[in-house]
């Protein structure tokens, strides 16, 4: 009765932690103070390297009150040009103006401003811009919702006209320059936005004069506010590609030396363009139109340096590293996936001589010298994505040579990890170095997702505040990282227990992860989490051994569904505001705007297929792995059946790192990341099991499956294949521990319990048994390097070897087999 229960049991217990972990989100806090009026001041193209107490003293002291941050630009277009980006500002959502752009440029745009009465202007352009954004821009922008979230609005300049103008193109209040006393004017309606001006060109001294000239404009802004009013001061947009991250800075009451930060960004000291609409109707008191903005209203939070100097550095170290990981991070996949697809090339004539003949014909074996080298080249592959995001621990962007210096940290660190995965204890073992490695890429990842993830924020192999996709929790190549360490560690865990144990394990290690992954204080990832929630159910139906059958199947996809729809319920009774994607997507759907949204993810995945590296090392491990690793002289098939846990590991990352990368619209990114790390692994298993596969072992006295010396039934159990020796002495002698001579070794043994077996079938020596999902009247020959179905060792006769005596105790000896044909383990009774 318990043994039919537990599929139900630990679908409940991954479920559960899949909502636990998805549902929960950080309190937002409570509102900001209110004001009676905001100024919205813009410059486009002011960088945090601008300023300075010479050149922006008024900027200075404001920012010395106020609180600051950086800024992203993102709009519709890229990069944001100024008119794209006071079109952002003034519609809360990703917007860009329409009309021929040049490629990666930003051409000067003539903006039509008519003042047909003296008082307000009138933009004949808008309403086209209006459709082009409405039919032609996937993000549904509706350009002048925030003047239209207001009764009256001020225009100052012909930038702060584009963000103020209505839909209909109507600017309620318009002065092209600021008048002698501009107090009268932005008294005059609750929302005032000012063109203070741009600052282009990378000449010190020229963008120095263009900021002393915004700053002075901002002195008589800030001389004339109104009363309780909160002024932003934001740099709205690039001025030339590429894009940068841009100065925020904002004086009001509730806005006293901090961080900006907004629920856009959850990230400290960060928020973005679209954020500053809401952050204006938030301060007044004005409802939001939900549906038309994208952006979050902005906070205050502290622990900034109480030396501006020291909190300004901050922001401008930030963009200086965005800038050097948009350099670095292209050469650095792109080297990776040739790397890697060079090493799976040099693997494949090492599996086809793998295979250690016992007599003395077949081909040379290849040398051990080359084999460990080898072995260590795809060790060090394997550890590439976890070092280059460790890399980022140092400030390697601060050097001249940028991109060298980081060439040499991430060089050092696959070194120094390579070396410890090669001297760490078990090593010689036929899983050592694969949980080894699966353990030390999943404790990178995971410690900086604790620790608030640092590292992938502008990191090479994280996400970059410039995309203006995600500034915090984990990042695409870091959901594809944890995700085979963290599966292939539990499967790795999961071998070294009892078979009726393994999918308690599994359910264990990959609910923690799922709880990591989807947790809004930690990886904030809920597509990743749910992805991840169908790998671990796969998983753990599958790490008994046996096929992934229908029942196991509808386990697994209920287990996957359960958690999408509690979390969705839970997601969508959430305020607007408070919502994850999947509670913004389903509220879309209900309005009648999920269409924009399956618009652009299938954009985005069609996009990042293509042009992404990633997709190189995808495809290319996928293509080693069917049509070198998995056929009958590639091991894979092998080491699956002795091994089901690790089998189980990898259907699970499969299934996980494919549904992460769709769902999330990165295409094949997130696989192509676990793919980095597991291919590899696979492949060096793969080398070692076709290296003991010739070996035979002969079990004690006691029927197959007894507990001893050699283990707990259910296959190996200790992660490896040396329990208590070497590798058989090729002299036909047992090797003796304690006894000078030969090393010796148990050869890698099937599961005696059945477990390895498809269904619990093929033990040899013992009687399929119904209760262990074994199927009497399912037969299943061997394929034709000896293995059954799924890799395990087929049945063989006795006679392909001479068998040794027993030790005393019971304790099992390994023999060579006799010349002749390539054999199989068999463990005979």
């Amino acid at each position: 009765m318990l043994r039919r229960l537990t599929p139900v049991l630990l679908t409940l217990v991954v479920v559960a932690l899949g909502i636990t972990a998805l549902a929960a989100r950080p309190d937002p806090g409570p509102p900001g103070r209110g004001a009676d009026f905001v100024v919205l001041a813009g410059v486009a193209g002011l960088r945090w390297d601008d300023v300075d107490p010479q050149t922006t003293p008024t900027l200075w002291r404001m920012a010395e009150q106020g609180s600051i941050g950086s800024l992203s630009v993102r709009s519709a277009h890229r990069p944001t040009c100024p008119v794209d980006g006071w079109l952002t500002l003034g519609a809360g959502n990703f917007a860009a103006w329409n009309g021929s752009r040049q490629a990666g440029g930003c051409p000067p745009t003539g903006v039509t401003v008519e003042q047909p009465d003296g008082i307000g202007a009138n933009l004949p352009d808008q309403e086209g811009v209006v459709r082009y954004n409405q039919d032609r821009v996937s993000w549904g922008a509706t350009p002048g919702a925030l003047s239209e979230s207001v009764r009256c609005s001020v225009a100052v300049g012909p930038g702060a006209a584009v963000a103020a103008a209505r839909p209909f193109g109507r600017v309620d209040r318009y002065a092209p320059v600021l008048p002698a006393d501009p107090a009268k004017l932005l008294g005059s309606c609750v929302l005032s936005i000012v063109d203070l001006g741009s600052v282009d060109g990378e000449d010190r001294a020229s963008r120095a004069a263009q900021a002393r000239q915004a700053d002075a404009q901002l002195a008589r802004v800030l001389a004339a506010r109104p009363a309780r009013s909160l002024v932003v001061v934001a740099g709205v947009s690039d001025t030339d590609p590429p894009s940068r991250l841009h100065v925020a800075v904002a004086d009001g009451p509730g806005w006293e030396k901090g961080w900006l930060t907004s629920p856009s960004t959850a990230r400290e000291g960060y928020l973005q363009l679209v954020d500053l609409a809401p952050t204006a109707l938030a301060a007044l008191g004005r409802p939001m139109p939900e549906r038309l903005f994208l952006g979050r209203p902005a906070a205050s939070v502290g622990g900034r340096p109480a030396d501006l100097r020291a909190a300004i550095d901050q922001p401008a170290d930030a963009d200086r590293e965005a800038g050097a990981q948009r350099r670095v991070a292209g050469w650095f996949f792109t080297l990776l996936a040739l790397a890697q697809v060079a090493l799976a090339v040099a693997v494949l004539p090492l599996l086809r001589r793998a295979r250690r003949h016992a007599g003395p014909h077949g081909p040379e074996p290849v040398s051990r010298r080359v084999v460990a080298a080898v072995e260590l080249l795809l060790i060090a592959a394997a550890l590439a994505v976890p070092a280059a995001l460790l890399a980022d621990a140092a400030p390697w962007w601060r050097g001249q040579h940028a991109g060298w210096w980081f060439a040499v940290v991430a060089v050092l660190l696959i070194v120094g990890g390579t070396a410890a995965v090669r001297f760490t204890p078990g090593h010689d073992r036929t899983l050592g170095p694969l949980g080894a490695v699966a353990g030390l890429a999943t404790l990178v990842v995971g410690v900086d997702v604790l620790t608030g993830s640092r590292l992938q924020l502008n990191g090479v192999v994280g996400y970059s505040a410039l995309e203006g996709g995600r500034y915090a929790g984990l990042g695409t190549v870091g959901l594809g990282v944890f995700i085979a360490g963290s599966l292939l560690s539990a499967g790795w865990l999961a071998q070294r227990v009892r078979r009726g144990w393994r999918p308690m394990v599994m359910v264990a290690v990959g609910g923690a992860a799922v709880v990591v992954v989807g947790s809004p204080y930690l990886g904030a990832d809920s597509i990743g989490a749910i992805a991840l929630t169908a790998g671990v159910s796969v998983a753990a139906a599958i790490s008994t051994g046996g096929w992934l059958t229908v029942s196991r199947l509808a386990w697994a996809t209920m287990a996957g569904l359960a958690v999408t729809i509690g979390f969705a319920v839970v997601d969508v009774r959430r305020p607007a505001t408070e919502r994850g994607s999947l509670g913004r997507f389903l509220a879309a759907v209900g309005d009648g705007t999920g269409g924009l949204t399956v618009h652009r993810s299938s954009t985005a995945n069609l996009e990042t297929l293509v042009n992404s590296p990633l997709t190189v090392l995808a495809v290319a491990g996928a293509a080693l792995v069917w049509l070198a690793l998995l056929q009958p002289w590639g091991g894979l098939m092998r080491l699956f059946g002795i091994y089901p846990a690790i089998r189980a590991a990898m259907a699970g990352t499969a299934v996980a790192a494919g549904l992460g990368g769709v769902l999330g619209g990165s295409a094949l990114d997130v696989a192509g990341a676990a793919g980095a790390l597991v291919v590899p692994m696979a492949a060096l298993a793969a080398l070692r099991v076709l290296d003991h596969s010739t070996d035979r072992t002969q079990p004690g006295a006691g029927r197959p499956g007894d507990e001893g010396s050699g283990g707990a039934a259910g296959g190996p159990t200790d992660g490896g294949d040396r329990p208590g020796g070497g590798r058989a002495s090729g002299d036909g002698r047992a090797g003796e521990p304690g006894v000078a001579g030969p090393p010796t070794t148990r050869a890698d043994l099937p599961d005696p319990s059945g477990s390895d077996h498809p269904a619990g079938r093929g033990a040899p020596g013992r009687a399929a048994d119904p209760a262990d999902g074994a199927d009497p009247a399912d037969g299943a020959g061997p394929t034709s390097d000896g293995t059954g179905p799924d890799g395990t060792a087929a049945d063989a006769p006795s006679s392909g070897g001479t068998p040794a005596p027993s030790r005393p105790g019971g304790r099992p000896t390994t023999v060579p087999t006799q010349p002749g044909p390539a054999s199989t383990e068999v463990a005979t009774g």
